[in-house]
């Protein structure tokens, strides 16, 4: 993958294809985009960023991107691009790796001689079939395709994915079980372990799903079955009698001190917790996939975590946790290690069911500058959602969503997974602006259907100086017709709350 930038115009670049994106002007009318190839429209759009497909490889092309008003084009960016050479596919079917697509043969072994295989300008190329796999190991100067009607599928036996790696989970640095895929190690003190990754495809990377996961706790509530019983009523503070024997489940898609990363046009599916994670990473670019888990307990689709310049966009999500959760860390290490996530774009991305777009509870290393635009959270239980608890520390600033519409907007804190010792002081939420959304106050739950909620529910932290503030809501619109006689905002703990422009039903 080779990227530019012009004028804020960024280009992710293969063989065969590009990907535009860019940045959502803050001011100004609804604009459509043009985007013209060598002279030519190539197609318009009115979102923030356009794929240009079925391209020669090592050819040169001359892109434009205008911006169209109403009154007339306004050019925003001109690039020079160049797809990259034809690369070489290392098949995983053919000599010397002969992996069988029936769904039922162990196919660890054959992949992972490909992998390692694999150079610079080279592809491991999954063609079409259901290629049953446990924990790979990618490395950097790679990439990885899977072709349509291809499966990467997980087996549901806790010992195909060991050994265990160093990793986080819950904001906990720990032991768990290897992912499906794992890229980089871990490790806070360090720099980038794996760079210049491309994950894509037409396919599918399906794991281990609700009955890996099953797996994994039972084996781990045995192993640990004397340190659960010395924690008597303690075991109260997690989430749920299984959390702490839960939090070793395996990754879809680990990545551990990762750059330059990219994940397009898949679906990812059915990991035994949290579908894509990064853990001190950089650069992560995930495009055009969908995220199916809706029946794993903590099945989040994607997930950054104390990870930098972090972009999802043209993402369909149903999820049984959270779409997005961005994570910086959690009580008393997420503190210590203080490594925060920031500069997080979310744009054009669709929830169909699951919990939303939140950022917590784990935020003890701090998040900040975070921009959401252009998306659809109305069929979500959670809409989006800022959260903590007391023990939490840490903050989140700088939160913007606009152009979107949500179920509800929530800033609070929450009571469970909250083990561990506390900060000396609560965390603080400030700075964050809602601009052009609606706000529905109905959300849905995962069995039970629609429900009626507050809209818009504030509460800060009761400590002085902790309370939630330089909170912005303009040009809003609460509810749905009919839903006035509603109670729409509930603020407490709150300071300096502006509400401009906001109207009902």
């Amino acid at each position: 993958m080779t990227g530019n930038v012009n004028h804020g115009v960024n280009s992710l670049i293969t063989e065969d294809s590009v990907v535009l994106y860019w940045d959502k002007p803050e001011n100004g009318p609804a604009v459509e985009y043009r985007i013209y190839v060598d002279g030519d429209l190539a197609g318009t759009t009115g979102k923030t960023h356009y794929s240009i497909r079925n391209l020669q490889a090592d050819r040169g092309y001359r892109v434009e991107v205008r911006r169209w008003t109403g009154s007339g084009e306004d050019g925003i960016a001109r690039l020079y691009l160049r797809t990259q050479a034809k690369r070489k596919r290392l098949d995983i079917t053919r000599a010397p790796y002969y992996a069988l697509g029936d769904g039922r043969h162990m196919n660890t072994e054959a992949i992972q001689r490909a992998v390692d295989d694999c150079g610079p300008g080279e592809t491991v190329y999954v063609p079409a079939g259901v290629f049953l796999t446990g924990a790979l190991r990618l490395h950097s100067d790679m990439e990885l395709y899977l072709e349509k009607g291809a499966v990467l599928q997980g087996t549901d036996r806790v010992e195909d994915y060991l050994p265990r790696i160093w990793s986080r989970f819950e904001g906990t640095e720990m032991e768990c079980y290897s992912s499906l895929l794992n890229l980089g190690v871990l490790d806070h003190n360090k720099g980038y372990t794996c760079r210049n990754v491309v994950i894509r495809g037409m396919g599918t990377i399906d794991g281990g799903g609700k009955k890996l996961a099953e797996h994994v706790i039972a084996s781990e509530r045995e192993r640990l079955k004397n340190e659960l019983a010395a924690l008597g009523d303690r075991i109260s503070e997690c989430e749920k009698p299984e959390t702490i024997s839960g939090r070793v489940r395996p990754r879809l898609i680990n990545l551990s001190n990762c750059q330059n990363v990219r994940i397009s046009g898949l679906t990812l599916k059915n990991g035994a917790s949290w579908n894509v994670h990064m853990i001190y990473s950089d650069g992560i670019i995930t495009d055009n996939c969908r995220f199916c888990s809706e029946q794993i307990w903590n099945g989040d689709g994607w997930d950054p975590d104390s990870s930098t310049n972090c972009t999802i966009f043209g993402c369909v999500f149903c999820t049984g946790d959270d779409a997005i959760a961005v994570k910086s860390g959690k009580n008393p290490e997420g503190n210590r290690i203080g490594r925060p996530s920031r500069h997080i774009r979310i744009f054009d991305c669709r929830s169909q069911c699951g919990h939303g777009i939140t950022i917590g509870s784990e935020m003890s290393g701090g998040i900040e500058d975070v921009r959401i635009w252009d998306c659809d959270m109305s069929r979500s239980r959670c809409g989006i959602e800022i959260k903590g608890t007391k023990k939490r520390g840490g903050y989140v600033r700088d939160v913007s969503v606009r152009d979107s519409c949500t179920a509800r907007v929530l800033f609070h804190s929450v009571g469970y997974n909250d083990d561990g010792g506390g900060a000396e002081k609560p965390p603080v939420f400030e700075r964050c602006k809602f601009e052009n959304v609606r706000i529905t106050g109905e959300y849905l739950e995962d069995q039970d259907g629609w429900k009626p909620c507050v809209a818009v529910e504030l509460c800060g932290f009761q400590e002085p100086g902790h309370e939630l503030r330089d909170i912005v809501f303009r040009n809003i619109r609460l509810g749905k017709p009919g839903s006035a006689d509603r109670q729409a905002v509930s603020l407490q703990f709150c300071e300096n709350v502006i509400f401009d422009h906001v109207s009902t039903g």
